[in-house]
């Protein structure tokens, strides 16, 4: 096949990631015959200092002629001191909301061989696949807000329909794995919580009767998050309560530096990037994991590219590497660590050999 993919390194150990990311999708297109045109562009603090925006128009208009967009990480204190009038997190913003990708899936499994990575034991974190649905272009980051010499305010707003479409998205997706879906709110205090938690039960019942539905508090799920996070299947969230959660179920895989995501809308193209930051403080030492990012590739592969089997092989392929003991500092434990590169030379040895 052929297709067009953006690639947007961005900002600190973002190009770092993605160097890796493309040298592994290059030889995973070759050996099964694809044609792929990656383009990079700039994107975030980096198009900050080269534009003076952090979303160019080129860059906005071939990420919405792609097929998919492949994003590294952006920010860092440089863009982001509070008297900034542009940073780069408006321009992943203004993306999310250019492309309509409203759903942000984010799956978290425990890879067997990093259970000593986590700080959780081991008994807690055996079995854990579970996956979170935020909801990506409502909300209170893309509320009104306001800002005066002695307050401050930001606005949450959802709508029923933007409601109703992520909790088809979610439900589709339970149906597809073990059938239970666990929406999240704060509807014992939040007026948008307590509409988010009446439509999400009126389109379960009526479209999705065959799933499970079950309703809990932001602050309950982050406690049983820790405290029994095999239970949870298919988990449907907010905006920003769905942020603030899946960096903390990062955890328990062992390192935000381990967690794609994908960022899709009604068509087949997506955003796709691993969830941590720029991490400005590693940036430059070779050290940065890329797991995240080459995951990230592998449910590009499979939403937008509709190329199961190429995901399947990059997806084992990361895992063999991981087995094999090619681990960056911050999955290595007591062992020898790798850096950036040499995780993703073990990757590409293993897509190289048979499975």
């Amino acid at each position: 096949m052929r297709a067009r993919i953006a690639v947007l390194p961005g900002d600190g150990i973002g190009p770092e990631v993605v160097a890796e990311a493309l040298r592994c999708l290059r030889a995973l297109a070759g050996s099964f015959g694809h044609t792929l045109e990656l383009e990079e562009l700039p994107f975030g603090g980096a198009a900050i200092d080269a534009c003076g925006e952090p979303l160019p128009a080129g860059t906005l208009e071939a990420c919405l002629a792609a097929d998919a967009v492949l994003l590294g990480a952006i920010g860092g204190p440089r863009w982001s001191h509070p008297s900034a009038k542009v940073r780069p997190e408006q321009g992943l913003l203004g993306l999310r909301k250019a492309l309509g990708v409203y759903a942000n899936l984010r799956p978290v499994r425990v890879h067997p061989a990093l259970l000593e990575a986590s700080t959780i034991k081991p008994d807690v974190l055996t079995g854990v696949d579970l996956v979170f649905v935020r909801e990506l272009t409502g909300g209170i980051y893309f509320g009104a807000k306001t800002r005066e010499a002695a307050s401050a305010s930001d606005l949450c707003v959802y709508s029923v329909p933007e409601i109703e479409r992520i909790t088809r998205a979610a439900a589709r997706l339970a149906r597809g794995r073990r059938r239970r879906l666990t929406s999240i709110d704060k509807s014992n205090v939040l007026e948008t919580s307590r509409l988010w938690r009446e439509v999400c039960e009126r389109v379960m019942r009526a479209e999705f009767p065959d799933v499970t539905l079950e309703h809990m508090l932001v602050d309950a799920a982050a406690m049983h998050l820790i405290r029994r996070p095999r239970d949870f299947d298919v988990l449907v969230t907010e905006n920003m309560f769905g942020d603030i959660l899946t960096d903390e179920a990062s955890m328990l895989a062992g390192s935000l530096g381990l967690l794609p995501s994908a960022s899709l809308g009604e068509g087949a193209r997506g955003l796709y990037e691993p969830i941590h930051g720029s991490a400005p403080d590693i940036a430059g030492r070779g050290i940065a994991n890329p797991y995240g990012t080459l995951l990230s590739v592998a449910m590009l592969l499979r939403h937008s590219l509709a190329l199961p089997r190429e995901a399947q092989v990059l997806e084992s392929a990361v895992s063999r590497a991981i087995e094999g003991g090619a681990r960056t500092p911050d999955i290595a434990g007591p062992g020898r660590a790798c850096t950036t590169r040499e995780a993703g030379e073990a990757v590409l040895e293993a897509l190289a050999a048979p499975a």
